[in-house]
């Protein structure tokens, strides 16, 4: 009966620690309540100043038990370091392509294409698209939408010498007004009718050969680059150049995509409207920032399902690691214990006092876990693949919401390798405390 009784108990603590660990990672704004009302309770009770002492106690003594500790502090370092990175990743990639959108211009597909490279237009439907109501004019009346090629170029790469893909990206005239975001940084714009390209920040830093002046062969013919463009997003990874030309040569007969700017953000719905009642028409319309979040969320996801599954791997040996060394640190202090208990010192600030050490050293271990990523990985430059199977050069953004929710993990790492030792010691009799060594 008592085995069953043990059984159950252990089995409702683990519940309950489960149940403390989902509130936790749902709501990080209780850390903040609870803090208040353990700092109220530390200041304002006899019990809280009990916890108090034997804190203080116990940190004075950690020189002397500092290979143990740093197994905790550097343990949980490294879960909060490989989290916030792959975090990072995830999070930089995603804001790569979503600043590339906006909701005052749309982006116009083949019905069915879920990416520019799946997609077809004639050149009937683009002249229709630029037709619609709700396109903003310039100051000549022309409408401001860019009919676009889109292919994928080999080129080699800077760091290894080996060819990746580069999205080569045909253009109107009228996309810089289109993208006003995107300005040229060095040299000047390509011109219609001529083998010319602007190439972008992150495409020139990347790939070899890229350089202003310099001779690019596309599709086995010459191509000059003659200005690089910062664009701040996806289409720093780009080369552009004239519609026409790169669609004469690739022998293409129409276009990828429309993209359109529009009066702003309210006429959406009124050219969506539109084109659904055009029969000529069999397209699917979105806002750009609607596209390019849809093309960043299955990357994202998988970076966010890696990112977690092996923190979550590293999270359990870091767990272990600070259930062993607290474990360790109460057998070597029974004595301590016990006469604090003899004393008239309670089991309820023994408990709170092991477990806010091992919440103290977690929280240095988040700390350090979380600096170093900030000072390695934030703003780090990297490229992968992106939904037209072109290189996206994007940065690692470590941002303030990252950085808490590697402290989270650290914290919540801390609780559970602290709450078992922490019932340990304060269930320990007296008299059996005072007779282990």
């Amino acid at each position: 009966m008592s085995l069953l009784f043990s059984i159950l108990r252990g089995l409702g603590l683990l519940l309950l620690v489960l149940i403390v660990l989902a509130a936790w990672m749902r709501f990080p704004w209780l850390f903040l309540v609870l803090a208040v009302v353990l700092s109220g309770w530390l200041v304002g009770t006899r019990s809280g100043h009990q916890t108090i002492a034997i804190t203080w106690t116990s940190l004075l003594t950690l020189p002397q038990r500092l290979g143990a500790t740093s197994v905790i502090v550097v343990g949980i370092a490294g879960v909060v370091g490989v989290l916030v990175a792959l975090l990072a990743m995830a999070e930089g990639f995603q804001a790569t392509l979503r600043d590339a959108g906006r909701s005052d211009t749309a982006i116009v597909l083949r019905a069915g294409a879920n990416a520019e490279l799946s997609s077809g237009l004639d050149r009937a439907t683009t002249r229709l698209l630029a037709q619609m109501p709700g396109v903003l004019r310039d100051a000549d009346n022309t409408p401001i939408v860019s009919a676009e090629v889109v292919v994928v170029a080999n080129l080699p790469k800077r760091s290894t010498g080996s060819d990746a893909n580069v999205e080569v990206r045909g253009v109107g005239p009228e996309v810089w007004q289109l993208r006003p975001n995107a300005q040229l940084i060095a040299g000047r714009h390509f011109r219609p009718g001529l083998r010319e390209l602007d190439v972008g920040k992150g495409a020139e830093a990347q790939f070899a050969g890229l350089g202003i002046g310099s001779t690019v062969r596309l599709n086995n013919q010459r191509w000059k680059v003659v200005g690089i463009f910062d664009s701040g997003d996806a289409h720093n990874s780009e080369l552009w150049g004239d519609a026409e030309s790169v669609a004469a040569a690739y022998r293409r007969s129409g276009f990828q995509s429309v993209t359109a700017r529009l009066t702003g953000p309210d006429a959406f719905d009124r050219f969506k409207a539109a084109v659904a009642a055009d029969p000529r028409l069999r397209v699917d319309v979105s806002t750009t920032r609607d596209y390019y979040n849809r093309q960043s969320e299955r990357l994202t996801r998988v970076i966010r399902i890696l990112g977690t599954g092996v923190a979550i791997i590293m999270a359990i040996g870091a767990v272990f690691g600070a259930l062993n060394t607290m474990y360790a640190a109460i057998s070597a202090r029974a004595r301590e214990i016990a006469t604090l208990r003899a004393l008239g010192f309670t089991g309820g600030p023994v408990l709170v006092s092991v477990l806010l050490e091992t919440l103290l050293l977690a929280l240095a271990g988040g700390l350090l876990g979380a600096l170093v990523a900030y000072a390695v990985f934030n703003g780090y430059t990297v490229s992968t693949l992106g939904s037209n199977f072109s290189q996206v050069v994007f940065q690692f953004q470590v941002g303030p919401s990252l950085l808490l929710r590697g402290v989270q993990w650290a914290l919540a790492i801390g609780f559970v390798g602290g709450l078992f030792p922490a019932l340990r010691a304060a269930r320990i009799p007296v008299t059996t405390a005072l007779r282990e060594l």
